[in-house]
């Protein structure tokens, strides 16, 4: 469901919150920032690339003459196979459901009141 800028997805348990470009298709989404809330309010953050999305900033990092166009990293980078809110939805169920969503995203904790 929309709220605002984000696009969110409810779960038992907790809340996967992407924010996609405005007007972005949701069935096309190749590189999007994304935070998992669990219930007790804790958070963690990570940015999804399809191994697609994460070729073209290779391609265009190489092209421009960056170091960077000959290795790829990201903090809290999580690649998928394939694109789209639905599809990046599946792996990051899995990945809470196994747990794993502690090592492979960035633990930002609580968020603080006002």
């Amino acid at each position: 469901m929309w709220d605002g800028p984000f696009y969110r997805v409810r779960r038992d348990g907790y809340e996967i919150c992407f924010v996609p470009g405005a007007g972005e298709d949701l069935e096309k989404v190749c590189n999007v920032d994304m935070w998992v809330i669990r219930d007790d309010g804790d958070r963690w953050s990570g940015t999804v690339f399809t191994l697609d999305e994460v070729h073209r900033i290779m391609d265009r990092q190489r092209q421009a003459g960056d170091p960077e166009g000959d290795y790829w990293w990201c903090w809290d980078g999580l690649i998928v196979r394939d694109a789209g809110v639905q599809s990046m939805v599946k792996v990051i169920d899995g990945l809470v459901a196994a747990g794993e969503h502690e090592t492979v995203l960035r633990h930002v904790g609580p968020e603080e009141n006002p």
